[in-house]
């Protein structure tokens, strides 16, 4: 585990300070490097962006940039016009050798969701878009934020809450955002250098501190419980615990399992856990199955596959991810041997990632949503999540008879495809594409396209289906029977929305 000391945040205000007057900001940024430069840095290639900070001279944003960023050493009369250089040195955040001062740290500017400007502190080169991307193989390295990171942070529910707990915080984004909506934020990490990066992500960005405690998953919490709970845990399948960040210890996929399962009696009623994981795909077992067996007691479920991966690419992209590749080859195909053993030995054909949301309820049946969806979706998605499990509530709630009384409008961002062959005089088939949020589609037929477009909430959707029943000429009576579980389907997958109240 690395042995390098942390800076302390004893003067992390005056830096920040310092830092927002200089422009060292996510605007700030692309404003200096122009969009190329700044997309560039996402593929960890700093060319670009060490070209157009030489551009910018001497002044303080180019000088925080190429020193916290793109890990530089400048001239300490320069980094003294950009900050208070003593006190960075005294802290620990730079060192200093002869007229020169180098980074000890990496400190990335990123966004807040409401136009906060915040820093995400992590070890040097190891935050995407740092000077050298992750490509580490130290045991204890902490990293800063990655596409994972941002995609928890967007799919995380911030409504209020009392507490709110971050498994495995690293360095810190998790707890970060919950800050601006819990009144108690409780990080944990088996790396005590990862709580001391949160301590430094918190204090550079002006959030609030808050409570760190070192261990494993929920042991450093007791029988505490709270409200909200997200991890992005270290998932990574792989054969052994090689590097803290990413290897959780477990065989397989046991530590996104034991995560999942232990999370339900740690969230208070109403309370949500969110995470994301790999898990195995087994030889022979259904995964939906294997992800159902996971969910706690007493929880509803909403779990996302984003992608699927054989074990030859998987393998591959976490040996380059550590730096493998660029090792001695006969070390890199004995370590992808050892990957591809520990995948046999299990009867993993291929290992999926996405995304998996708990809620507790006192519901009596517990509603578990397993599905594929790999297409592109609207990030921030708290909403989406919020009203996903609003809609399961509702379901659970009403019977077909109670549906075919209710009333309906289709969703304001639903648009209708016709799909079919040129010049054809009817349609193949009929497509609802949702332009927001999870962006789903899905084929409806005839009665299923006509119900969908007069959804105004005027109508109950039985005296929907009667009118459709007569100008088809069917038996209204087999159409009500028939259709409710169609009805079901969209309202499922938010494409229409009950009517509140429709008599009043």
């Amino acid at each position: 585990m690395s042995t390098t000391s942390l800076p302390t945040p004893d003067h992390a205000a005056e830096l920040r300070s310092a830092m927002l007057a200089a422009g060292f900001t996510a605007d700030g940024l692309l404003d200096l490097l122009g969009a190329p430069a700044y997309a560039a840095l996402a593929r960890s290639e700093t060319v670009p962006a060490l070209r157009a900070t030489r551009g910018g001279g001497d002044g303080p944003l180019a000088t925080l940039v190429r020193l916290f960023l793109l890990q530089q050493p400048v001239p300490y009369v320069h980094a003294a016009t950009a900050m208070p250089v003593e006190a960075a040195l005294a802290d620990g955040w730079l060192r200093r050798e002869g007229d020169e001062v180098h980074a000890t740290v990496d400190v990335r500017p990123y966004g807040g969701p409401d136009g906060e400007d915040w820093f995400i502190v992590s070890d040097l080169g190891c935050a995407v878009g740092g000077a050298g991307g992750i490509g580490s193989r130290e045991e204890g390295v902490v990293l800063g934020v990655g596409g994972a990171s941002t995609t928890l942070a967007g799919i995380t529910v911030r409504t209020p809450v009392g507490s709110a707990l971050d498994v495995g915080t690293g360095s810190g984004i998790q707890a970060l955002h919950a800050t601006r909506h819990a009144t108690r934020v409780t990080a944990t990490d088996v790396n005590p250098r990862a709580l001391g990066f949160t301590r430094l992500t918190l204090a550079l960005s002006g959030a609030p501190e808050a409570e760190l405690l070192t261990g494993s998953l929920f042991e450093p919490v007791g029988e505490a419980t709270y409200d909200l709970i997200v991890s992005n845990p270290p998932f990574v399948i792989s054969p052994g615990a090689r590097l803290t960040y990413r290897d959780g210890g477990m065989g397989g996929d046991d530590l996104c399992r034991t995560l999942v399962q232990e999370a339900g009696a740690r969230l208070n009623p109403g309370g949500y856990a969110q995470f994301l994981g790999n898990w195995q795909h087994v030889e022979g077992e259904d995964w939906h199955d294997r992800l159902r067996s996971w969910v706690p007691r007493g929880c509803d479920a909403w779990i996302v596959q984003r992608d699927v991966q054989d074990v030859t690419q998987y393998a591959e992209l976490w040996l380059r991810d550590a730096g493998d590749h660029r090792a001695d080859p006969e070390a890199y195909a004995q370590r992808y041997e050892d990957w591809l053993d520990e995948f046999e030995a299990r009867k993993t054909k291929s290992v999926g990632f996405g995304w998996i949301t708990l809620r507790r309820t006192d519901a009596a049946e517990p509603s578990i949503v397993v599905e594929e969806w790999p297409h592109t979706v609207e990030q921030p998605l708290g909403e989406a999540v919020l009203a996903h499990f609003a809609r399961q509530d509702y379901l659970r709630e009403h019977d077909d008879a109670a549906l075919l009384e209710a009333r309906f409008v289709l969703v304001e961002e639903v648009v209708q495809e016709q799909v079919g062959s040129p010049g054809a005089e009817d349609p193949e088939h009929v497509v609802l594409r949702q332009n927001r949020g999870m962006r789903r589609a899905t084929k409806v037929d005839t009665v299923g396209a006509g119900f969908a477009g007069v959804c105004d909430g005027s109508l109950s959707a039985g005296r929907i289906l009667d009118a459709i029943a007569q100008l088809m000429q069917e038996d209204p009576v087999v159409l009500r029977d028939r259709t409710p579980e169609a009805i079901r389907l969209l309202v499922e997958q938010g494409f229409l929305e009950p009517v509140a109240n429709p008599g009043q």
